[in-house]
This record gives structure tokens, sequence and C-alpha cells, in this order.
């Protein structure tokens, strides 16, 4: 497709704009990088006002009348299909940035900052109340920011939006109802087995400094590029970066061997995405994610389709009997305690496959409630309690066990949880599709081989970046549409057989 010069110009000064804001955002990460795992506690007086500032900088840079009128330019442009994807990316946010006013995404900014520190204290103290006031006015101020982006649409949508901007918020709410229906029984039926599955292959005390030459040991195994990335913990697992620089992080607990270990596998299945984003469009939507529900369809497939798998438990057992030679424990065995659905997890982090999107649905409801001002901010650690014995039939002793466990709300992000499920269901279809396309990707796995899947994984995922709609990157990668039949025929099959059901 030919284009004219000045077309052309006006693409470059445009991408040089764009590839601007993103090296500042890309530092605005770091700095949240460093404020979760190196920074000394009183930095928080200056760390929340450089995020702020920056915030504000960045928001100027993006909204400002140059950005605009190079939109207005290429809009009418006869572009590529790249480039017109990049337009189009950009026109989304700038179209959501340009009506919030500068002063709120600093005040926003600010607020998250100074949230973090009061999350992390109220959960050491296990006090919700000290939490209660940041996270009131972290909810007011999101609520006026979606009345800025749509005042007459429904503000918890808007928010979603945020992290899943191609699959609407009623598409996440028939895919969790049909969840709740479907994985109920599933879970109710597990419950009433009487088949013995192994849960004491991984018990006892588990020293956290030979945990973490485990994990890394792990990373190894699957292929993660030292080069480009780390290994560090936070209160809280997360990965962060770009794609020279994916960033790992996870947390250890002497009683919990397989906790540290599945965390560091799923936070590989972020930092592998990044990482396999291609290098050539870094500091533009054709070098960004596509987003969360893809994100997490890769944490989830690492963490769930291979991490939890016999296949990898003949690879990686000996791993793990070499640094703990207490574990004594068949391949069977393994698999089964890295499978065991849980009649008392309080953590949705450390949730089986099946309990876990009752975690998601208790979250998604709650949070919605707050939006919409029908649950005030003081009764959530009982509406959570509540909740808990509903849909898990156990109730917590503690905040820090309920509703203090997640970080997400302290960064402000409200509309993140149910791409945790979407992103359980992309997976499922993903390795479905990668199974029929990968000759014996079952034995190469349990060979240790896991370029195969990583590289089919970038092929099709990865290296379009942002190129595609979410719907439309989900079909080019399995030539379907966006359907949950695959997960929960998995769950049933592998639930099946494991409980005899």
């Amino acid at each position: 497709m030919a284009q004219s010069t000045t077309e052309t110009d006006t693409y470059e000064r445009f991408a040089e704009k764009v590839r601007r804001i993103e090296n500042l955002s890309a530092g605005g990460s770091m700095l949240r990088w460093d404020q979760e795992v190196k920074m000394p506690d009183d930095g928080i007086r200056a760390r929340s006002q450089q995020l702020s500032t920056l915030s504000a900088v960045i928001h100027e840079e993006f909204t400002d009348e140059e950005m605009g009128e190079y939109l207005d330019e290429l809009d009418a442009a006869d572009l590529d299909d790249e480039r017109a994807a990049m337009v189009r990316e950009i026109r989304r946010q700038y179209e959501r940035k340009t009506r919030v006013p500068t002063e709120l995404v600093e005040e926003i900014s600010r607020a998250t900052s100074e949230a973090l520190p009061k999350w992390k204290e109220a959960k050491a103290e296990d006090d919700f109340s000290i939490f209660a006031p940041v996270l009131e006015e972290l909810i007011d101020l999101q609520k006026e920011y979606a009345a800025h982006v749509d005042p007459d649409a429904d503000p918890y949508a808007v928010l979603f939006a945020e992290y899943e901007p191609y699959l609407d918020l009623e598409t996440a709410e028939e895919m969790l109802a049909r969840l709740r229906e479907e994985l109920v029984p599933l879970i109710d039926a597990v419950a009433d087995s009487e088949a013995e599955v192994a849960t004491d292959a991984f018990s006892g005390e588990f020293d956290p400094a030979t945990q973490e030459e485990l994990a890394r040991d792990a990373l190894d195994a699957l292929g993660y590029n030292w080069d480009r990335g780390r290994l560090d913990t936070a209160p809280h697992p997360f990965s962060i970066g770009n794609q020279f620089d994916a960033r790992v992080t996870t947390r250890f607990d002497e009683s919990d061997l397989l906790g540290g270990l599945t965390s560091t596998i799923h936070e590989f299945g972020h930092a592998t995405y990044t990482l396999g984003l291609p290098d050539e469009h870094y500091g533009t939507p054709l070098g960004d994610a596509r987003d969360l529900t893809v994100h997490e369809s890769q944490s989830r497939l690492w963490e769930n389709h291979v991490g939890r798998s016999r296949a990898f438990w003949e690879h990686f057992l000996p791993r793990v009997e070499k640094r703990f030679p207490q574990v004594d424990a068949s391949v069977e065995e393994a698999y089964e305690a890295a499978n065991q659905v849980h009649d008392d997890n309080l953590i949705r982090v450390e949730a089986d496959e099946l309990t876990y999107h009752m975690h998601i649905v208790l979250r998604f409801e709650i949070e919605r409630e707050l939006i919409e001002g029908d649950l005030a901010v003081e009764e959530i650690p009982e509406t959570w309690n509540e909740k808990m014995e509903e849909y898990l039939g156990i109730r917590p002793d503690t905040d820090s066990e309920g509703c203090l466990q997640d970080i997400h709300w302290s960064h402000g992000s409200f509309g993140y949880f149910p791409t945790y499920s979407l992103g359980s269901v992309l997976a499922a279809q993903l390795y479905a599709n990668a199974e029929d396309e990968i000759d014996d990707l079952d034995g190469r796995i349990r060979e240790g081989e896991f370029d195969p899947l990583r590289e089919w994984l970038t092929e099709n995922v990865h290296r379009h970046g942002a190129r595609y709609t979410t719907p439309d990157l989900i079909e080019e990668a399995t030539g379907e549409a966006f359907t949950a039949d695959y997960f929960l025929e998995y769950v049933k099959e592998k639930y099946g057989d494991l409980y005899d059901l």
C-alpha cells in the first residue's frame, strides 16, 4: 500500500511521540517495581510525588493538541494494517484520556502510591480499619474517573475496559455465570468423592532460600531469559517490564513448597509473553501486550496446563528431590498433590483450578457493589466472609486471610479480577490448539523440551503485540471465537479422572 511522503512524515512524528510516552510510562513501571520490591519504607514520602508528577506529564503529553492533530490526519490517511492498528490503539486511549482532568490523574497516582504501604500495614496487623480510609478514597476517585470517561455508562463497565477494552462486560458476566453454573456441581462432586488423592507429598518445612534456588531451577528449565529478566520476592507476586527487561517476583512460605513454585511458574508465563513481543516495535502498541485476558491466559497456561501436568512432574520432580531430599513422593503423588481440590482454601493465589473461580466471582461481585454504591467500605469484611461461606464453604478467621489478601485494590484496580477467569478460559483454548499442532507436546514436556510450546505461543500470540483486538487475536491463534468449552472439558476430564467421578 503506497503512502504519500506527507502521510509517512506525519506517521513518523506520531510514532516518535508515542515512543516518548511509552518510555515515560516504562520509567514509572520501574519506579513501582522498586516500591514493591526494594524501596525503604520511608521512601514513599518522595515516591508518591514522583509517580504523581510522572503520571501528570504522561497524561498531558498523551492528550495535548499535537496528538489530536496527528490522529485526525492519520484517521484520514491510507495506512497499512500495522500502522492502522497503531492509530486505532492510540485513538482509543486518547479519547478516554482527554476526558479526564490532569489533576484527577495526579490525585489517583498519589493515592495509589500512598495506599500500598497502608495495605501492607493493614495486612501485617490484621486490621482492615487501617486500609479502609484510603480504600474509600480510591473508590471515590475511580468513580469520578469513570464519570469523566463516560457519564452515561455503567461505571464498572468503564473501569473494566481499562483492562479489557475489546471484550465487553456482558461477555465477562456471561462467562463467569457459566463457570459458576458448571463448576459448582463439579466442586460438590469432588467434595463427595471417596477417592484417595495424595495430599501430603510436599508436607513439611522448606527453607525459603533453597526454595528460591528451586524457583530458579524452574525458570531455567522453562527457558527464562536471564539476560532480560530477574527474580525477586514481593508481598504479592507480579511480573513487570518490556521485551528487553521482563522481571518476575514471587514469594516463599516455609510450610508451602508448591505455593512458591507455582507462583513463579505463573509469573514466568507473564514474563515470557512480554519477552516474546517484537523487539522492533518496542515503545508502540505493536510491541505491547494485548491487554489482560490474553496476558492472564499466558500465566494460567504455564502454571496449570504445564506446571500442574503429569508430564511436568515427571521431568521436574528429580530437581525438587535434589534441593529437598526430604521429599519422598512418586510422580503420581506429586501430580495429585499439585492438583488437589482444597475444601478449606482461603487464599486465591493458592487455590486449585476449580475453586479459584469462586474466588474471582466473589471479588467481582464485591467490587461491582462498591463502584455502584451498593456496598459501604466498612461492610467489606463481613460481606467477604459471608460470600466465602456461600461459595466456598469456609469463613476466614482474619481479614489478612480474607479481604486484605489481594494487592489490587491498593493499586486502584477495579475491574481487573474478571480477567483472571477469562484468562484461564482462553488458556485452555490456546493449549488445546497447541496440542493439535505440536507433535507429542506431552512427551516433549516430559523430556524438558519447553521450546516448542513457547515458540508456538510466540508465533501465534506474542509476536502480534496489540495489532489485533482481543477477539481477532483469539480467532487468529485458534481459528475460533472465544469459548469456555475447552476449559470446561479440560477440568471435567482432569478432575473426573483424579477423583473417580
